[in-house]
């Protein structure tokens, strides 16, 4: 194929591209490729757009065509393709359609590989966005459902709860009984604060005849009304 089959290529380029197609030169020119958005990705914004520039060299098509991939001139940075962070994606794309399609009329197909890898690309960004949100709702929904599982039983385990379940009941049963020995003692004690020997309550203008213990050593009788004689 020579110069010919290259104007020929262009003209059926230019039916398929009417709008879409700028001639930069005779033997080069740029198409623009409008890029279509997931449907499911960020908020819509105006579709990105892309060119394609495109130099025949003289062997085309037996040898592949000199290309080059740039952004729409002042174009806004689209959060899901960006230059020249994805070039290398995008080129090794088209390396791969001209291997296939080497000896042949070939732009259409770099244009639809291009427009593809590229769609490609923003979807697998925007299902990687929904693969992270999934994974942090999955883990916060099994720390919820964490609280009402239980440790599963085995063996060690059980074993384990049953040494701490005696310990802890010998633990509260001595709790109890020195609780019950306080008690005791502070009763008795109280108890014999409380009680006063015959002297103590004759002493304190306590005493009766029913008021203190005849057994009781410090025990007074009672005291019989004196009379007193001239």
């Amino acid at each position: 194929m020579g110069r010919e089959d290259q104007i020929e290529e262009r003209e059926v380029l230019d039916s398929i591209f009417p709008d879409e197609i700028t001639d930069i030169s005779e033997t080069s020119y740029k198409i623009s490729i409008t890029l279509d958005p997931p449907e499911n990705g960020p908020e819509p914004t105006e579709q990105p757009v892309i060119f394609l520039e495109v130099a025949y060299p003289e062997e085309y098509p037996d040898v592949a065509p000199e290309l080059k991939i740039t952004p729409a001139p002042n174009a806004p940075k689209h959060p899901l393709i960006e230059f020249p962070r994805d070039d290398d994606v995008l080129i090794n794309a088209l390396d791969n359609a001209i291997e296939e399609n080497l000896g042949m009329a070939m732009v259409f197909s770099l244009v639809s590989a291009l427009k593809e890898a590229a769609e490609l690309l923003m979807a697998e960004r925007v299902q990687a966005v929904e693969n992270e949100k999934a994974r942090v709702a999955q883990k916060a929904e099994d720390e919820e459902n964490s609280k009402f599982r239980g440790t599963a039983v085995n063996r060690e385990t059980f074993e384990a709860w049953l040494s701490a379940f005696k310990k802890e009941a010998e633990e509260e049963e001595q709790r109890q009984r020195e609780e019950k020995e306080a008690e005791d003692k502070k009763r008795k004690t109280t108890k014999e604060e409380k009680k006063l020997t015959g002297r103590e309550l004759w002493e304190r203008g306590l005493a009766g005849k029913a008021d203190y213990d005849e057994d009781d050593e410090d025990a007074m009788p009672a005291v019989e009304k004196l009379k007193v004689t001239a």
